[in-house]
């Protein structure tokens, strides 16, 4: 009887045959030339050439390849592709890696798949190992402890040698964040910046942040539009519409990359995009991001010095601290009171109520054959849960009509004025910001178990005290309102306005209707005991000076030709905000 001959890699005695191979490809960083995915295939193919191994070819090729997937975070059955080839270990004899990091870098990871390997009977094999020869780790017999010893050294190895690159570059960063002025130097910038060297006069040693005047110009954009009085959801839109680069794409184009990318998806999944677009949650976050103040940020929270100060990382921060808290208190009152609705064509919504439960009367529109026929308000108080006596209902066309005739007689004649808002300064929201960062702090007092993490602790903590007691002796300064005639009437603006400027001019006045029941008949026009309009806000005390030069048939049935009465003005619905100086580069961003 003849045996069968020996195969050159390791003792087992068994036919002699071409193993079938996989080859193992992966890559942490798509953008890292020194283990791409070419040298890694390079380097599997001439192992497995030396060793009998084939790969198979066209739609046979055995193949696992996992890009951008790092070794330290996600496990070898985790990975997209290897952890498909390991649920099908009948397929193949071998798995060949370039280097032992390629597929592992922890213990634990290399426990199971030592034990994988040694439950299936297959081959671990590395191009380069120890010394840069070949390595080929054999658990084809179960018997054979060799092969087991050697992973779990080298395993050892590669957990210490990740835990070691892990630590200096954490520590390096935390060395530099700590640097004023001093950019890392890798990475994505926040959005307005980019990456530039070091000034002379500041050292220049490594890399700082200056304004990206492409990201500034989209800034200044979404800030004027803002003020506007356009919605975040609008703005988004027309950055969309007009295909500018999100910040996240935005540094991809810069960089001469693919937009898009992986996105988060279902727990351990992810979604991929083409693109990134702009939304509203995207600019609201960038806007009141304080790295546009040039502050540094750690995990969402300013990085400060000794002296609790914020540490800069740009000499040229886009925006002063009276832009920002002007443009976040823009934010809140949207945010507070996001009311006003321009989808609809109710002029009297937030106007009109009903006498009997004081409860908001809201527009509805039956139809016949598709078409909108006679809209009426109603009393709306089932919808809130409430039981109003005597609900009413009134034509759409008589309630607006006489709103309409009543508010222009009223307040037709009354000039408007131009109102220009110059921000103030306000130090109690950099305040509150800190004091909440001060009592978060306060809360790991004591769990120090070590003389230098104590010490740490209390740099901190004197540091944010003292800028809490730098920011309690700052004076506040009033924001100026500026008001200047336009030579415009009431009645001017209502005839130039749409359904939302006009209902935006009766709620600034403080106008309401309140409707009663009607009664039972073939009424033909609206009975006016049914109604009563009143005003109560700032035009009333012009409304007054208009009512003695007026007349109040004129007002109602010309409206527009009323000239202003003497004395008489109001402000507009909306006061307009003052071009604020704002350094470079972004100047004049706030249009009178």
């Amino acid at each position: 009887m003849t045996t069968a001959p020996r195969n050159p890699l390791t003792g087992t005695a068994f036919e002699t045959r071409t193993l079938r191979g996989v080859r193992c490809v992966r890559l942490s960083v798509l953008t890292d030339e020194t283990t791409s995915p070419e040298r890694q295939r390079e380097a599997d193919d001439k192992i497995a050439a030396e060793l009998g191994i084939t790969f198979g070819e066209g739609d046979q090729l055995r193949e696992a390849v996992d890009l951008d997937v790092s070794a330290s975070k996600i496990a070898p059955f985790d990975r997209p592709a290897l952890g498909g080839w390991l649920s099908r270990p009948d397929e193949y004899d071998a798995l060949v890696w370039w280097r032992f990091d390629r597929a592992i870098r922890s213990m634990a990871d290399m426990h199971d798949l030592a034990k994988w390997a040694k439950q299936y009977r297959k081959m671990l094999i590395f191009a380069e190992g120890i010394g840069g020869g070949k390595l080929v780790l054999d658990f084809r017999n179960p018997v054979d402890p060799m092969a087991e010893l050697q992973m779990t050294m080298l395993a050892f190895a590669a957990q210490v040698e990740a835990q070691s690159i892990s630590d200096r570059v954490t520590g390096a960063m935390a060395a530099i964040r700590r640097m004023p002025l001093r950019w890392r130097g890798g990475g994505r910038p926040p959005y307005g910046y980019m990456p530039a060297p070091m000034p002379a006069e500041f050292g220049g040693i490594g890399w700082t942040l200056v304004p990206d005047p492409d990201a500034v110009k989209v800034i200044e954009r979404i800030v004027r539009e803002l003020l506007e009085d356009k919605t975040v959801s609008a703005i988004s839109v027309g950055l969309n519409a007009d295909q500018v680069p999100s910040p996240r794409d935005h540094w991809a184009v810069k960089m001469k990359r693919e937009k898009g990318g992986k996105t988060g998806g279902a727990k351990g999944s992810h979604v991929v995009r083409d693109v990134f677009k702009w939304t509203p949650a995207v600019i609201t976050r960038m806007l009141r991001n304080p790295t546009l103040l040039g502050w540094k940020m750690h995990k969402g929270r300013p990085v400060r010095d000794d002296q609790g100060n914020p540490i800069m990382a740009t000499t040229q921060p886009i925006m002063t601290r009276e832009e920002f808290d002007r443009i976040g208190a823009v934010l809140d009152s949207r945010s507070i009171d996001n009311k006003e609705r321009k989808d609809t064509d109710a002029l009297q919504l937030r106007v009109i109520h009903c006498d009997s439960c004081k409860g908001r009367m809201y527009l509805s529109k039956p139809t016949k054959n598709g078409a909108s026929v006679n809209p009426f308000y109603k009393c709306n108080s089932s919808a809130r849960g409430d039981a109003c006596e005597l609900p009413a209902n009134v034509r759409a066309d008589w309630a607006d009509d006489y709103t309409t005739a009543e508010f222009l007689r009223l307040f037709g004649s009354v000039q408007t004025t131009h109102v220009v808002v110059i921000p103030g300064y306000d130090p109690e929201p950099e305040l509150l910001e800190t004091l909440a960062e001060f009592a978060e702090h306060q809360e790991q007092k004591g769990r120090q178990k070590s003389r230098h993490a104590a010490a740490e602790w209390q740099r901190r903590a004197d540091a944010l005290d003292a800028r809490i007691g730098d920011l309690e002796n700052r004076e506040k300064r009033e924001e100026q309102r500026i008001v200047t005639p336009t030579g415009r009437t009431i009645a001017d603006e209502w005839a130039t306005a749409d359904t939302a400027g006009r209902r935006a001019l009766l709620v600034e006045a403080g106008a309401r209707l309140e409707v009663k029941r009607g009664t039972r008949g073939g009424w033909r026009t609206l009975d006016l005991q049914r109604v009563e309009f009143t005003v109560k806000g700032e035009l009333d005390p012009a409304a007054e000076a208009a009512a003695g030069t007026v007349a109040d048939v004129a007002a109602e049935e010309t409206g527009t030709d009323v000239p202003p009465a003497s004395d008489s003005v109001a402000r507009l619905a909306e006061p307009t905000p003052v071009p604020v100086p704002l350094p470079e580069p972004v100047r004049e961003l706030i249009a009178a």
